[in-house]
């Protein structure tokens, strides 16, 4: 399908306008970009850098300062080898491992069903040669947390471990890799404030689209609407020039973004969905089938529904990520505590 030729045309730039896009300045996020920084900096000296491990909830950019941070230091080092894996789509142990490996042109004759995990891990000890810096996002989601203890064994190999609470990833771990992560520099987000998201729009709006496409107080109304979600944000600053190249408009208009609120939501909201593991998306379906529905009979009808049930404990995990997600929510307080699947409109 071809580009329309006339036609108003609102979008400049569409990677820009995509919550994926790492850009060239980070805004109000300059004290955690120098903290990351500093436990990396060590590199440039040839010394032994600090893993780091960064917590908060969902579209406070810690995924994008991660990887701002990491490019900017790659910069400074010519030799320097860098990863991004999202352990969420990749959260097995032969997965990440084979990202790590692919990264650095190490998977020749590597076979998913007869290569032994051991034998990947030994590939990448043997990489020694540069210095590696690899992110791991959602790493509360890998299915072998034991993996980040032989990952931060590696002298050459530096983690930035993304995850959403930091109770929820060490419940994880065993005592080992928890005590070998106890040195990490850790840092935790904050939702962002109005303001800040609206610097964060602004500067989209400049580089992805047309001047006067969208005026200040759209941007404000589309922050106020986002609640200190960045990826709602600019799902919103999306949608509406989207919606705006469509007509054939010189600029984004008032219904346009009351259309675009909404429809951002459900993209963030289906695109968790679609994230889920089998087991999680089994207790999104029950809490949504039931509309509410207390932890015990949750469980019950979850084991009906699985060939391998995960303990209570897993179960409430994947009820803890549903919530960071904003996919379920929970009211109460341990047995008097409810699960609803939030809406569209939530």
């Amino acid at each position: 399908m071809g580009l329309a030729a006339d036609g108003a045309n609102v979008i400049t730039d569409a990677r820009v306008l995509q919550t994926e896009f790492v850009p060239s300045e980070v805004v109000h996020r300059h004290a955690e970009v120098d903290t990351i920084a500093g436990a990396l900096e060590p590199l440039v000296d040839d010394d032994r850098p600090e893993d780091a491990l960064l917590f908060g909830p969902t579209g406070v950019g810690k995924t994008c300062v991660a990887r701002y941070t990491v490019s900017r230091l790659r910069e400074q080092l010519l030799d320097l080898r860098t990863c991004y894996v999202n352990c969420w789509s990749d959260r097995t142990r032969f997965r990440v491992l084979y990202r790590l490996l692919d990264a650095i042109d190490r998977t020749v004759d590597i076979h998913r069903r007869s290569t032994p995990k051991d034998e990947l891990l030994d590939r990448l000890r043997a990489a020694d040669d540069h210095p590696y810096v690899a992110v791991l996002d959602e790493a509360d989601q890998l299915e072998d947390p034991s993996l980040l203890y032989d990952l931060s064994r590696l002298p050459h190999l530096t983690l930035v471990v993304v995850a959403n609470r930091e109770t929820d990833l060490f419940a994880s771990l065993s005592e080992r890799t928890s005590s070998r992560l106890q040195s990490s520099t850790r840092l935790s987000f904050d939702r962002y404030g109005t303001d800040e998201l609206v610097a964060i729009l602004e500067r989209r709006a400049e580089q992805g689209l047309e001047p006067g496409a969208i005026s200040d107080t759209q941007l404000r109304r589309i922050a106020d609407a986002a609640a200190g979600d960045a990826r709602i944000a600019i799902g919103t600053l999306r949608s509406a020039a989207r919606t705006a190249e469509r007509a054939d408009a010189d600029a984004i208009t008032d219904a346009m973004l009351t259309d675009a609120i909404p429809d951002a939501r459900e993209t963030v909201r289906q695109r968790a969905i679609d994230q889920l593991t089998d087991h999680q998306r089994v207790c999104y379906r029950i809490v949504a089938e039931a509309g509410e529905i207390e932890p015990g009979d949750l469980y019950e009808r979850y084991r009906e529904r699985v060939d391998e049930p995960r303990t209570r404990r897993t179960v409430r995990d994947y009820l803890s990520k549903l919530d960071h997600y904003n996919l379920v929510r929970a009211s109460g307080e341990k047995r008097g505590r409810t699960y609803h699947a939030v809406g569209r409109s939530e």
